[in-house]
C-alpha cells in the first residue's frame, strides 16, 4: 500500500451515497465501530468490521448495516474480502451510487498495469496528470502527458475510463513492480453480486497506482442503474467476496510474466466459487444454491422455416420484472451464462430465491423473458426443456444497416487526433477507446451530414460510430441529421411497413425520424429525451440499450428514392449523441 498516503486512504471499502431526492452524494470510506474475531485456527482466519445504523444517525451515514469481512488461509497467497449491507424495516429511505473495494499501492514500485493479454502497459504516474506536467482536456478524468516524468510517455492521453471493462471479462486486473517483483491483483470469481448484468462496464485498474473491486456504479448507464431504497424498504445483499492476489517472481524470469499466473489463479478462484470457507450464514455454500438449464431457440419463420439454435445467446437469471429489465436490475443477483452451439445452456449455483429467466440473442434484436417466475431452492436441479424466443418481425427485411449485437463496435471508428493518442489503442480492436473521437465526426463532414445509401454504402466504413453533434467553435454545437437512402419499385400506400431501430447508447439525446420530409414540423416518430450512458465521453462502445419499432405507413413513402431523416436536435454539449446498434426496414406483413 501506499505509504505516503493516511492509513484509510490505502485500502478501503466505500460508497457514495444521498438522501432520496437528493443529487449530491456523500463520500463514504466505511469504517467498522465493533471488532470480531468470527473464526481462528492454524488453517484459516476470519474478522469482521461492523458498523450498525440507529436513528440517532440520521442524514449524518448511510441508513445501513454494514459487517466487512476479511479472510486468511494457510498456503493461500493473498486475502478475501466481502461485505454484508442491510437496510432494515422502517429506516429512511436512500439511493447508493456506488459502493466497491478500492486499493491505492505505492507509486514508487507499480508502474505496469494488466487487464487483459492486449491491455497492459508501463502507465503514468500520479504526478504527470497536474500541471505543469499533464494538461486538462475536456473533463477532469483526461489528461495529456506533457512533460511525464518517464519520457516515453510524453504525448499520450491517460483516463481511467480508457481500462473500463464489461463484467464478463472483468475477472482479473492489478499491477507489477519490477523491484522487488511482485504483482498486486484484484479477482472477482464471479458477477452475481455486480449490478447490470454481463456487459456493463465498470471501472479497473488507473493511475494512481489504482486497483478497484466495483459492486455497484451507474457508470455507462447513469441514474437507472443507481439503487433507490425506499422508507421501510428490506434490502439484504452479500457483495463478494473478492480475492486480492500477491505473486513474485524471484527465479530472474520476466516480471511481466507474474500476468500470466495471475490469470491461472483466477481459473483456480472460479473453479472454487462459491466459497466453501466464508463462514457468514448470508452467503450461500453449494449445497444451498440452485441449477437451472434447457435450450433456447429462435422463431423467425422470415429467415426460415424451422426454429433456430440461439448459438451463443446470453442467458441469466434476475430479480423479477418486465422483458428486458435485468440491465437496469441493481438490488438483487445476477446469474449468467453463454449458451452452446445448440441454444442449451445450464446455470449453476444459483441463489436461493424468486427470478425471472432473461435472454437475447447475438444476431436478433429485442429481448426474451420466460412468462413463469421460477423459484430457486436449494439443491434445485430445474429442466426447462427448449423455450422459444420469437424476436420482433412484422415483414420480410428489405434492407438492414449493422449487426445486431448491442455494440456499435462494427462501425467506423475513426483513428484519433494524433495529438491525442494512448498508443496501446493503435491498431487494437479496443481502438474506440482512443480519446477525442467525437471531434473526428466535424473533420469527416464539415459542411453537411452523413449521408448512407443502400446498396452502395457499406456500414464499415460510411456509418460512423455515434451520432454526434458538430462543433463549429470552441463553445458551440450543431444538431445532427443523418440520412438513409433507400429505393422502392413499388409501394403499397395502404399498407404498414415497419422500422426497427436498436441504440446501443443514448447520452441525454433524442432521436427524430422523419420519412421523405426534413422540414416536417413534427417527426413521424421520437423517442424524447433518453439515456445517460455518457458513453461516448467514456469510450465505451455500448451503454444501455433501447429498441424502437416504429410503425411506417405506406403512405409517407414513394415509388423511387426514399430518404429517411434521422435528427438528434439536442446540443448543448459534444457528448450529447446516439449509438445506433442495428436499424433495419420491414416490408408489410405477408408481402
Amino acid at each position: 500500500m501506499e505509504i505516503l498516503n493516511k492509513e484509510d486512504k490505502r485500502g478501503y471499502w466505500d460508497l457514495v451515497w444521498s438522501k432520496l431526492g437528493e443529487r449530491t452524494g456523500i463520500f463514504d470510506v466505511i469504517k467498522g465501530t465493533e471488532f470480531r474475531i468470527i473464526y481462528q485456527d492454524e488453517n484459516q482466519a476470519e474478522v469482521s468490521f461492523v458498523r450498525t445504523w440507529d436513528p440517532s444517525l440520521e442524514g449524518k451515514a448511510v441508513p445501513l448495516n454494514i459487517d466487512k469481512r476479511f479472510i486468511v488461509l494457510r498456503g493461500s497467497s493473498g486475502f478475501y474480502t466481502y461485505g454484508i449491507y442491510e437496510h432494515q424495516e422502517g429506516w429512511p429511505g436512500f439511493s447508493m451510487v456506488e459502493t466497491r473495494v478500492a486499493f491505492k499501492l505505492r507509486k514508487d514500485k507499480f508502474h505496469y498495469m494488466a487487464l487483459a493479454d492486449d491491455r497492459k502497459r508501463i502507465m503514468p504516474m500520479p504526478e504527470d496528470r497536474v500541471p505543469p506536467r499533464g494538461q486538462q482536456l475536456a473533463y477532469p478524468e483526461a489528461v495529456l502527458l506533457v512533460d511525464p516524468i518517464n519520457p516515453d510517455l510524453r504525448g499520450e492521453v491517460d483516463d481511467k475510463y480508457q481500462y473500463s471493462c464489461e463484467n464478463q471479462y472483468n475477472n482479473v486486473h492489478g499491477w507489477i513492480s519490477f523491484d522487488p517483483p511482485i504483482g498486486f491483483w484484484q479477482i472477482t470469481p464471479s458477477d452475481e453480486f455486480r449490478t447490470g448484468g454481463p456487459v456493463k462496464q465498470n471501472l479497473t485498474s488507473h493511475v494512481g497506482p489504482t486497483m478497484l473491486a466495483m459492486f455497484l456504479s451507474g457508470h455507462y448507464a447513469g441514474d437507472d442503474l443507481t439503487p433507490k431504497f425506499m422508507t421501510g424498504e428490506y434490502w439484504k445483499k452479500v457483495h463478494g467476496p473478492v480475492f486480492m492476489y500477491l505473486n513474485s517472481s524471484w527465479d530472474g524470469s520476466d516480471p511481466t510474466l507474474l500476468w500470466e499466473d495471475a490469470k491461472v489463479q483466477m481459473m483456480i478462484e472460479k473453479e472454487s466459487w462459491p466459497y466453501c470457507f466464508a463462514l457468514s450464514d448470508d452467503f450461500q455454500k453449494t449445497e444451498q444454491r440452485g441449477c437451472i438449464s434447457g435450450r433456447l431457440l429462435v422463431r423467425d419463420r422470415y429467415l426460415d422455416d424451422a426454429d433456430l439454435y440461439a448459438t451463443s445467446a446470453y442467458v441469466g437469471l434476475a430479480l423479477p420484472g418486465d422483458v428486458g429489465s435485468w440491465q437496469r436490475e441493481c438490488k438483487g443477483y445476477q446469474f449468467w451464462c453463454r449458451a452452446e452451439d445448440d441454444g442449451s445452456f445450464c446455470i449453476r449455483n444459483i441463489v436461493a430465491g424468486d427470478y425471472n429467466l432473461y435472454a437475447w440473442v447475438p444476431g436478433f434484436i429485442g429481448d426474451y423473458k420466460l412468462d413463469a417466475k421460477l423459484t430457486i431452492s436449494s439443491g434445485d436441479d430445474i429442466y426447462l426443456g427448449d423455450l422459444v424466443y420469437e424476436p420482433p418481425r412484422d415483414g420480410p427485411t428489405m434492407w438492414e444497416i449493422g449487426i445486431p449485437d448491442r455494440s456499435a463496435s462494427e462501425f467506423f471508428v475513426p483513428d484519433p487526433n494524433p495529438n491525442y493518442v494512448n498508443r496501446l489503442y493503435i491498431n487494437h480492436p479496443d481502438r474506440f477507446r482512443q480519446y477525442g473521437l467525437w471531434e473526428r465526426y466535424a473533420e469527416l463532414y464539415p459542411d453537411s451530414d452523413l449521408v448512407y445509401t443502400i446498396g452502395q454504402s457499406d456500414y464499415t466504413t460510411d456509418w460512423f460510430f455515434a451520432q454526434v453533434n458538430r462543433r463549429t467553435d470552441q463553445s458551440t454545437y450543431q444538431p445532427t441529421t443523418w440520412q438513409i437512402k433507400f429505393n422502392l419499385d413499388s409501394v403499397s400506400p395502404n399498407s404498414t411497413y415497419k422500422f426497427r431501430v436498436a441504440l446501443a447508447s443514448s447520452a441525454n439525446a433524442e432521436l427524430q425520424v422523419r420519412f421523405n420530409n426534413q422540414d416536417r414540423t413534427a417527426p413521424h416518430f421520437t423517442t424524447g429525451l433518453i439515456g445517460k450512458d455518457n458513453t461516448i465521453a467514456r469510450h465505451g462502445i455500448h451503454g444501455l440499450y433501447w429498441l424502437f419499432n416504429i410503425d411506417v405507413s405506406g403512405a409517407w413513402l414513394v415509388q423511387g428514392m426514399n430518404t429517411i431523416y434521422l435528427k438528434q436536435p439536442r446540443n448543448q454539449s459534444p457528448f450529447q449523441g446516439l449509438m445506433y446498434d442495428y436499424l433495419r426496414m420491414e416490408g408489410p406483413s405477408g408481402s
